[in-house]
């Protein structure tokens, strides 16, 4: 009787594709827990967040990036910067599309048909809200045009359809390996950057239009003992009256901003959280290199 353990096997899985495809809502269910903000509107994710998650035999790195677009200014630089070094260091490629995305000959379709080397899953995402010929059109066109990909795979990532048979597949190609981070570990980013992102998701929520393009939020303090965390939070934004719509007639919609952000907060981290939060003005700091550098993007 064969009694030798299993050899341990551990890798990068990188998830691309478009805004508002369902990378965050995916990699979330993938790892079972929520790390990535979520919201209805496009470009919520700014920063490549790792996800690691540990069994008895491996240790999957999950890479939830930015969605692809045609940059802007600086800020979308950077952003661009976290999907394409993503891609260089991947063991597996999950590229996310969905059943409404429209098929343009995007320059990141023409470097996937390049990647010889490295297994991509091709994701239909979203099949819940379409019926089985649209998924089985969807499927095809894809086989078409992204002849080297694996697998293409319907999912839904938001009824976790499909994740169960994903993840199997995900760990038949990583290599053999020793784990790059101690097993206990979630992610490789601090408590402060998951508080900064839960208030802004709740900003992505709470208003409208350009205004929560225009927030980055700075945790300024994180104080932490055995039953509170106290934490002090500046919310910048570009122009003056920007900072007057986040604050809100008497302060209301700030308030609610802090309400919210710190009853998620409460459940994310297990502990009563005392939040205080502040609104800055820095003119054009999507633009400003050191700004983004400070906050982070460089």
């Amino acid at each position: 009787m064969n009694t030798d353990p299993k050899p341990h096997r551990a890798g990068f899985v990188s998830i691309i594709g478009k805004p508002n495809v369902g990378k965050s809502t995916l990699m979330n269910a993938l790892m079972g827990e929520r790390l990535s903000i979520v919201t209805s509107k496009a470009q919520t994710t700014r920063h490549r967040i790792l996800g690691i998650l540990n069994g008895e035999d491996f240790q999957l790195v999950y890479s939830d990036t930015p969605g692809i677009i045609q940059p802007k200014y600086e800020l979308h630089n950077a952003m661009m910067s976290f999907v394409y070094s993503s891609l260089e260091d991947a063991d597996v490629i999950l590229f996310v599309t969905d059943i409404y995305e429209k098929h343009d000959e995007e320059p990141v379709v023409e470097r996937l048909r390049k990647m010889v080397d490295t297994p991509i899953l091709l994701l239909v995402n979203k099949i819940d809200q379409a019926d089985q010929a649209e998924v089985e059109a969807k499927v095809e066109y894809w086989r078409e045009h992204l002849p080297n990909a694996a697998r293409v795979l319907p999912i839904s990532a938001l009824e976790k359809f499909g994740t169960g048979e994903l993840l199997d597949l995900v760990l038949g190609y990583l290599p053999v390996h020793p784990p790059y981070y101690p097993k206990d570990e979630l992610t490789d980013k601090p408590e402060r950057f998951f508080a900064a992102e839960m208030i802004r998701e709740k900003i992505f929520k709470l208003y409208k239009k350009e205004v929560p393009y225009s927030c980055e939020v700075e945790i300024e303090e994180f104080k932490e003992d055995e039953t509170i965390i106290r934490m002090r939070s500046v919310i910048y934004v570009e122009r003056a009256s920007q900072k007057g719509i986040i604050i809100g007639q008497q302060g209301t919609a700030l308030k609610k901003v802090g309400t919210w952000a710190r009853e998620e907060m409460e459940k994310f981290f297990q502990k009563k959280v005392f939040l205080e939060i502040y609104v800055k003005v820095n003119e054009n700091w999507r633009t400003d290199p050191k700004a983004l550098s400070r906050f982070g993007y460089q």
